[in-house]
Formats: C-alpha cells, sequence, structure tokens
C-alpha cells in the first residue's frame, strides 16, 4: 500500500483513540474517558487543532483529497464535545464560561455546527471538489471553532 494510504490509517487510528480518551457517548452520557474532564477536553482540542492544522498544510500543497480523513477526525471528535461539559462547578483549571449551560442549546448547536462543516469538507474533499473545500476551509475556523471559542471559552491567562 502507498505511503498516503498507511498516514490516512495512521490518522484514523489516532481519532479513534481521541474519541475513546475523550468518552463514547450514549445520549449525553460519558462512558469512557480519563475520569478528568479538563484533561479530555484540552486532548480533543489538541487533536482538532493538529487536524485543522494538517487540513490548511495539504489545501496550500493542492492535496484536496487528503484532506477528508482529517475532517473526518474532526465531525467525530465534534460529536463528543456536548459529553465533555456536564454541569457544574467551574475549575480554575478550566476556560469554561458559564454560558455554556446557560445557553446549553446554543452549546450543542455549535458543536452540531463542527460537525457538519468537518463532514461537508470531508464530501468535498473526497469528491476532489476544490472550489467548495477552498469555500469551506476559508471559513472554516471562524465558522467551526470561533462560533463556540467566542462564546463559551475565556481567553487565555483569564
Amino acid at each position: 500500500m502507498s505511503g498516503g494510504g498507511a498516514r490516512g490509517r495512521h490518522i484514523l487510528l489516532a481519532a479513534l483513540v481521541a474519541v475513546t480518551a475523550a468518552g463514547c457517548v450514549i445520549g449525553s452520557q460519558r462512558m469512557i474517558g480519563t475520569g478528568d474532564l479538563i484533561l479530555d477536553r484540552q486532548r480533543l482540542g489538541r487533536v482538532q487543532q493538529e487536524q485543522l492544522g494538517e487540513i490548511r498544510s495539504k489545501f496550500k500543497a493542492g492535496n484536496i483529497e487528503g484532506i477528508a480523513v482529517n475532517a473526518e477526525v474532526i465531525a467525530i471528535t465534534a460529536m463528543q464535545i456536548p459529553s465533555l461539559f456536564p454541569e457544574g462547578p467551574l475549575s480554575d483549571r478550566s476556560r469554561a464560561r458559564p454560558e455554556i449551560w446557560q445557553r446549553w442549546s446554543e452549546f450543542e448547536a455549535s458543536a452540531k455546527n463542527l460537525t457538519i462543516w468537518s463532514e461537508r469538507l470531508r464530501d468535498a474533499a473526497k469528491a476532489k471538489d476544490d472550489r467548495v473545500v477552498a469555500d469551506v476551509v476559508k471559513d472554516f475556523s471562524r465558522v467551526g471553532c470561533d462560533s463556540c471559542h467566542i462564546l463559551f471559552r475565556r481567553p487565555a491567562g483569564s
């Protein structure tokens, strides 16, 4: 098998590990995790950040089809986000804002939006649709990530 196929399997394996670490969900109940919600959220965020970086690199290199696996990882991990935020006291280690629980339906919609945008990117990449991939990549951070982080996460150092 080519190096690209092995790399794709490696990325999918990383996604499965991230999902397992973040927690498998039935409804909104966390089934698996480290027991440290903040650590699990940070790990999931790092996985998503890495995938977004690879998406940008592949896009710049013209590897449109290669983006699909990274977008799939973000889609899978985005589905886990609400399970990582059960209502409870905030910790100094957490950057979560209380607005998450005050505006829960908006928070869930933000996570769902990230899944939808990731799936749209994945499907366009698989179809080698350069135009749609370019449109999604251009707005992905703003629409997929910032829509949640701006409303529901405190800035670093605050």
